[in-house]
């Protein structure tokens, strides 16, 4: 998907995000239905991060009531979006700052023990991989089990990979778009093999599925990084005043990705009422080219994270994830489309691909594989509701309500304004494009100044 989205990005990074490339190559319905899901997602996201920032304080004080914090947390957030996207952008270099940083850290401390060089003198090695086993079984016993507790682990990962696309979001406000918005796609791959995938490596050689401390933590909704399986394996090995700094680390990135989507929720709320899509007090701006209205209106679903002073932390924030979950796939879904006709309105019109500032990797494969496993993982979202006794109304509208989202706004579109998909030979590849090859030209991108640049420009 980010491989796809990187080649019509660099190729016009304008305002509008992820909504007005849909419009100008798929299908005006597919970009209303998109913009409106983008926007309505992000708001749910911003609750589920907001309630995730809440719990993980309650880690060190929880005699203040949650709801405080959740405003605290809310204002913040409000007060970073009503700034330039310098103040957005300047944050989140800030946050990712702690989170390379403590990753590797991870890492690193991950290998020391798993070789017995930690506190405890355990050398693992392999072992819970043997005993318990490297899959817990889940629904039902034996292979099947396993490949069930695969599915589910499959479709919980993908909220964590939500917000991939932001990218595109805010390329229209980013300095020296052709540069740096290919460096984003190339490193979004080795950051999630370094970061996602290792992580996941060493906290299975660390930590056993049955382990007691973590089942203990689980049942009894600890607070914040008690129930991380970090915090579990460096506690196992004898490790004191870790927890502390990860949960730190843990709470800079919910308050970060919460950041983030109401920064794109707002841009792509924005981008609707330009196109007319939305009411046009969205697009209104501030002189420092905020759409300050569309910013309120996104930040306004975060009152919703107060559902968390009546309900369990974990229900309310479960809601969430399953919501925004179906409605992120459905906006990958889109995005492969609008590659797919992207590229064939290219070849109908004679634009050669070596005019293209950027080539993604396995195109046009990579772009089929993003609808095909969106599709997958969409219908696939509740699958557990379906095994006998598991069904209820309440866990399967919370995990297909998000096709609603889409769908809705979709089906709307298509009988009222009843519009057909952009024709190849109709796409418009050039409006805007003339206005970024001259800002282009005219900037010069900074160059690493020492080693220690280099290296830092190369990670973050």
């Amino acid at each position: 998907m980010v491989q796809s989205l990187g080649e019509i990005v660099t190729w016009l990074p304008i305002s509008g995000g992820l909504t007005v490339y849909a419009y100008r190559y798929a299908d005006p319905a597919m970009g209303f239905a998109m913009g409106w899901n983008y926007a309505l997602s992000a708001g749910v996201v911003l609750c589920a991060e907001i309630s995730a920032a809440s719990v993980i304080i309650g880690y060190w004080e929880n005699t203040i009531h949650v709801g405080v914090w959740i405003a605290v947390i809310l204002i913040v957030i409000i007060a970073l979006n009503s700034f330039v996207v310098g103040g957005y952008g300047e944050a989140e270099f800030i946050f990712a700052s702690f989170k390379v940083v403590t990753i590797i850290g991870l890492l690193i401390l991950a290998v020391i023990l798993d070789l017995g060089g930690g506190p405890d003198k355990d050398r693992k090695g392999f072992r819970y991989w043997k005993n318990p086993g490297a899959m817990k079984e889940y629904l039902v016993t034996g292979d099947a089990g396993r490949f069930c507790g695969f599915l589910k682990s499959f479709v919980n990962a993908v909220f964590a990979f939500l917000g991939a696309e932001v990218i595109a979001v805010c390329s229209c406000e980013t300095k020296n778009p052709r540069r740096n918005i290919p460096k984003a796609v190339r490193r979004t791959f080795w950051r999630i093999l370094f970061f996602y995938v290792f992580g996941v490596l060493a906290i299975g050689l660390l930590v056993p599925y049955d382990d007691k401390s973590l089942a203990k933590a689980l049942d009894s909704g600890a607070k914040g990084a008690a129930g991380s399986p970090w915090v579990i394996a460096i506690q196992n090995a004898g490790i004191q005043g870790l927890p502390h700094i990860v949960n730190a680390v843990i709470l800079s990135s919910a308050w970060s990705c919460g950041n983030s989507y109401a920064y794109a929720g707002s841009r792509n709320l924005y981008a609707l009422a330009i196109s007319g899509s939305a009411p046009k007090i969205f697009a209104k701006c501030t002189k420092r080219g905020i759409p300050i209205y569309a910013v309120g209106t996104i930040c306004a679903f975060g009152l919703l994270s107060f559902l968390n002073v009546g309900k369990n932390s974990a229900v309310v924030f479960g809601w969430f994830v399953n919501v925004t979950t179906v409605s992120g796939l459905f906006n990958w879904f889109t995005l492969g489309v609008s590659y797919i006709r992207f590229r064939k309105g290219m070849e109908v019109q004679g634009i050669s691909r070596d005019e293209m500032p950027f080539k993604g990797w396995f195109q046009p494969y990579a772009a089929y594989y993003t609808i095909v496993m969106s599709a997958f993982f969409i219908l696939i979202t509740g699958f557990d509701v379906f095994f006998p006794g598991k069904f209820t109304v309440q866990e399967f509208f919370s995990s297909y309500c998000g096709i609603l989202l889409y769908m809705v706004p979709y089906v709307f579109h298509k009988l009222y304004y009843r519009q057909p998909a952009v024709k190849y030979a109709d796409m418009d590849f050039y409006t805007g494009k003339a206005e970024v090859d001259r800002d282009e030209r005219e900037s010069v991108p900074p160059e690493p100044r020492n080693l220690w640049e280099k290296i830092w420009f190369a990670i973050v």
